[in-house]
C-alpha cells in the first residue's frame, strides 16, 4: 500500500492519524499546522485501491500547531487542540465552517492538549492540569462539572457504555468517575507504576490496560479494578524498553497494541 497520505505529506510531525467512524476516509494533522482528509477506496483483505488516495480537503489553523484532532463519534465534526494554547477549534465536515472555541466558562488551564470523546457522543473529557478533569457537553461545548484526581492527570479512558471514567495519574493511581453523578467509585494503584503515561478499557469492558514510564504495561479485569485498591494483573507486557505512550485494544478485544513513541518502530501486537 502507498502511504494514505502521499497526495499531502506534513511538513512536521504527525500528531493525530486517525480514520472516520463511518466513511472510507482517513484524517491526519499534526505540527505543520495542518489537517487533512483522503479518500481510502476499497480497503479490504483481498483488493486495496492504493493507486491514488486523494486529497479530500486540507484546513490551515494559523499559529497553531495541533496536539490532538479527533472525529465526532457521528463523523460530523473535528476537535483539535493545539500544542500551547487554550483554545481550541471545531471544524464541521457539514458546511466547511471553522469555529474557534476561544474560553469554555470555569475553564481556567494555561493549555488545553489532552481530551477524550465519550463512545455515545455526548461528552468531551478535557485534561487539566493539577488533576482537574473538564467533561464537557459536545452538543454545546460548554462545562458540565469537574473533577480532580489526587496529583496530576496524565491519562483517561470512558468505558464503552460511557458509563464510567478511568484516570490515570502520574503518580501510578487509577481513579474510576460515575460520568452521571461525577463522583469518584473507586481507586486503585497498578502495580509496580512509578509514573502513569497511557490507559485504554477493551470495547467489551473486561479489560483495562495501563501502560507505565517503565515501559510495562499491565493488564487487569476491570471486575478487580473495581473492587480491590491493590489489584493484581492478569498479564504484566515487558515487551517495551522505553516509556509506554499509547495502549489500545482493537474492537473485538482479541488484540492489544502498545506503542512506544520514543524510539523508532516500537509497536507491539499483544
Amino acid at each position: 500500500c502507498l502511504p494514505a497520505n502521499q497526495e499531502r505529506f506534513a511538513d512536521g510531525r504527525l500528531a493525530t492519524v486517525q480514520f472516520h467512524p463511518s466513511a472510507q476516509v482517513v484524517m491526519t494533522a499534526g505540527h505543520d499546522r495542518s489537517l487533512s482528509l483522503f479518500q481510502v477506496k476499497n480497503f479490504n483483505l483481498f483488493y486495496v485501491d492504493g493507486i491514488r488516495n486523494p486529497r479530500i480537503q486540507s484546513i490551515y489553523l494559523e499559529s497553531f500547531p495541533i496536539y490532538k484532532a479527533c472525529f465526532s463519534v457521528d463523523g460530523e465534526q473535528v476537535i483539535a487542540t493545539g500544542t500551547h494554547h487554550k483554545m481550541f477549534y471545531v471544524y464541521n465536515m457539514m458546511n466547511g465552517s471553522i469555529i474557534p472555541i476561544q474560553k469554555v466558562r470555569g475553564v481556567e488551564e494555561r493549555f488545553l492538549r489532552s481530551f477524550e470523546i465519550s463512545p455515545d457522543g455526548s461528552f468531551m473529557l478535557l485534561t487539566g492540569t493539577s488533576g482537574y478533569l473538564h467533561l464537557l457537553s459536545m452538543k454545546t461545548k460548554e462545562l458540565v462539572s469537574t473533577m480532580k484526581v489526587n496529583g496530576r492527570c496524565t491519562a483517561c479512558a470512558f468505558t464503552p457504555d460511557s458509563s464510567k471514567i478511568y484516570s490515570y495519574s502520574k503518580e501510578g493511581e487509577v481513579f474510576i468517575w460515575d460520568v452521571r453523578s461525577r463522583k469518584c467509585l473507586h481507586k486503585f494503584e497498578d502495580e509496580g507504576s512509578l509514573e502513569g503515561k497511557c490507559i485504554a478499557v477493551s470495547k467489551n469492558n473486561q479489560y483495562v490496560a495501563c501502560g507505565s514510564a517503565s515501559g510495562v504495561v499491565n493488564l487487569y479485569t476491570t471486575d478487580v479494578c473495581l473492587k480491590e485498591n491493590h489489584p493484581k494483573p492478569v498479564k504484566a507486557i515487558m515487551n517495551l524498553v522505553t516509556s509506554a505512550t499509547c495502549v489500545t485494544f482493537n474492537p473485538t478485544t482479541e488484540i492489544l497494541a502498545v506503542a512506544s513513541r520514543e524510539t523508532d518502530e516500537a509497536v507491539k501486537l499483544v
